[in-house]
């Protein structure tokens, strides 16, 4: 069902939450989270066919702050004021995962100098691009940081942006709390 890349030519990547080992321990199956719609799916890929790779960091955003905190080895390094969906289009809550990190053709666009994609999907977005892709990004409009405008994504102001682009690995887990 998933190749090696996504749509947007990213490597495709999954949130480890266990492993099946065999008799000598090692692992034979990951339980993984799939980045698709509807969120909070789980599924299984063969130890064989894919890399793991441990990562050093987390980012917590909490909605009812408008804020998200990148943290690194348990210690907070990033906090950013953010942007957040309408009551129309709220950015959904949950346990996700950095799934890419992209660079818009236009750095002065709506997404800013980069996106961090999350492994989240709009609930209610269902005619958009790949179901509703939920993503941390930067914005050409920052004076609407701190409000509920987006389509359920988060933005934050692109200084902040660029730190937590180059910080967030694929694979950091995301929580985004009410």
């Amino acid at each position: 069902m998933f190749g090696r890349r996504n749509v947007n030519g990213a490597p495709v990547v999954f949130g480890v939450l266990g492993a099946v080992v065999g008799k000598d321990c090692a692992p034979r199956w990951y339980r993984v989270q799939l980045p698709m719609k509807p969120n909070g799916r789980i599924g299984y890929v063969r130890a064989w066919s894919v890399r793991v790779r441990s990562v050093s960091t987390s980012i917590v955003v909490d909605l009812s702050q408008r804020r998200v905190v990148l943290y690194r080895n348990g210690r907070p390094v990033l906090r950013a004021r953010a942007a957040i969906g309408t009551s129309a289009t709220p950015t959904p809550t949950g346990r996700y995962y950095v799934n890419q990190r992209l660079i818009p053709y236009d750095t002065s666009g709506p997404f800013g100098p980069g996106a961090i994609g999350i492994s989240a999907f709009s609930d209610v977005l269902t005619g958009w691009t790949q179901g509703g892709p939920i993503a941390i990004h930067g914005t050409n409009k920052p004076y609407l940081i701190g409000g509920a405008v987006s389509n359920g994504c988060i933005r934050v102001e692109n200084r902040l942006l660029r730190r937590m682009f180059r910080a967030a690995a694929e694979g950091t887990p995301v929580v985004i709390r009410a």
